[in-house]
């Protein structure tokens, strides 16, 4: 059962792309399981800085198979400027495949979600207007299009022209737009879209990846976000519209969770999220923008600026649970390395009680304290650390901390953003 899962174990932006980069070396497939081009991974190799999308972070190694799964809501578009963005600096992507079931992004989908956020009724999420929860209702709603649909331009067209009658008085009837969609230049553009790409799609991914593990092969299965902003099991609705927890991956590349058996779980050294929502050891003012400014923490599909806080326990042991951890990846420990004193929550206070398990209502969570327990600093450079008894006293003992709230041991620590600033276990 040669399959891994990597997951993020907080609210996205864990650094999953460096560690999946890292674990693609041995791999021989690695496989992106959910979401669209509303978060992004981004990879240092050498002086260049790659951030990816949609892409799997595999694609840098030529022997590497990589896949789109079916649960990825894909816009075109985007995905062959990120094929060109690669191409431009001499990377390959001849291992790149498309599931054709994978879903479409179309303009209207992103009209929709910038139309919702400006509402307001709900509350503001704070999505990325990318369009991938409006597609992703499209999808459950059966009324989605995929990319096997370019197979049959009178279908592309019955389904487009439907969608967009739908749309059109929506969007301008309840959402006081005035909006004007032109079937033909879309089927048009989507059609010189699918020209570009269509030598990377095949038609049953799933049997490709069953191929894969049925001949033993290692395979890694790579999802986008964080366990916190998963539909059923995150801070709901500050949440993306998928599932990127381990389970996820089922079905989202279609195969049985019984052919797992890793699921890696990456950690900051601290916690940071982008968007609304409670965020219980969220920092404000001058520790917390000493986490933002040391961490570069801008996201990068907005560049918006990422709330940061003390790591998160409650958060951490909710993880565990939810995705099963088997292993733990620590990253940006050295940005923690001028910290004097460094705090880390274990439990939660709520109405003088004290919580061990994440809230699953957001009003609750909302009223909750973080409990501290305070951990003394190493104020010593990690950056060039690469054997894990070389690390300071303080720096091993903060790390044994996280990795007993997690019941996980810890496989891999980052130093650093570029490839070789990794500490393996």
């Amino acid at each position: 059962m040669p399959v891994s899962v990597i997951v993020g174990t907080q609210w996205g932006d864990e650094g999953k792309g460096k560690i999946t980069d890292l674990l693609s070396r041995d791999m021989e497939m690695v496989v992106r399981y959910q979401g669209g081009n509303n978060a992004g991974h981004t990879v240092v190799i050498g002086e260049t800085k790659y951030k990816l999308h949609l892409i799997p972070s595999g694609i840098f190694y030529d022997k590497t198979l990589c896949v789109i799964g079916n649960g990825v809501v894909l816009d075109p578009a985007v995905l062959i400027q990120e094929i060109k963005s690669l191409r431009e600096t001499g990377q390959k992507v001849a291992n790149l495949r498309i599931s054709s079931q994978a879903h479409l992004i179309f303009q209207y989908h992103r009209d929709l979600d910038a139309a919702q956020e400006e509402k307001h009724e709900a509350g503001r999420i704070g999505t990325t207007n990318r369009g991938i929860g409006p597609c992703y209702v499209d999808k459950f709603n059966r009324r989605g299009i995929r990319i096997w649909d370019f197979t049959n331009k009178d279908v592309f067209r019955q389904k487009l022209d439907w969608n967009i009658r739908e749309k059109s008085f929506l969007l301008n009837n309840y959402y006081g737009r005035n909006i004007n969609y032109n079937v033909d230049r879309i089927i048009d553009e989507y059609f010189a879209y699918y020209n570009e790409i269509k030598e990377l799609v095949v038609e049953e991914s799933t049997s490709l990846i069953h191929e894969a593990i049925s001949k033993g092969r290692k395979v890694l299965m790579e999802g986008a976000q964080g366990t916190m902003l998963d539909v059923d099991h995150g801070t709901y609705p500050y949440v993306t519209s998928s599932n990127p927890i381990s389970g996820g991956a089922c079905s989202g590349a279609g195969f049985g969770p019984s052919r797992v058996n890793t699921v890696i779980g990456v950690a900051k050294a601290y916690v940071t999220r982008v968007g609304s929502g409670p965020f219980p050891t969220e920092l404000e003012g001058e520790l917390g923008e000493k986490l933002r400014e040391r961490g570069a923490e801008y996201g990068t599909t907005t560049g918006r600026p990422r709330r940061c806080g003390w790591f998160d326990g409650v958060v951490m042991r909710h993880a565990a649970k939810i995705n099963g951890l088997t292993e733990l990846a620590i990253t940006k420990m050295d940005v923690l390395d001028s910290f004097d004193k460094i705090k880390v929550c274990v439990a939660y206070e709520c109405n003088g009680k004290k919580v061990m398990d994440f809230p699953t209502d957001i009003n609750r969570l909302a009223e909750c304290r973080p409990i501290y327990e305070e951990l003394p600093g190493w104020q010593s450079d990690t950056t060039k650390v690469t054997n894990y008894k070389d690390l300071p006293a303080n720096a091993k003992k903060y790390l044994e901390k996280l990795a007993k709230l997690a019941e996980a041991k810890i496989s891999l620590i980052s130093v650093g953003a570029e490839r070789g600033q990794i500490i393996k276990l």
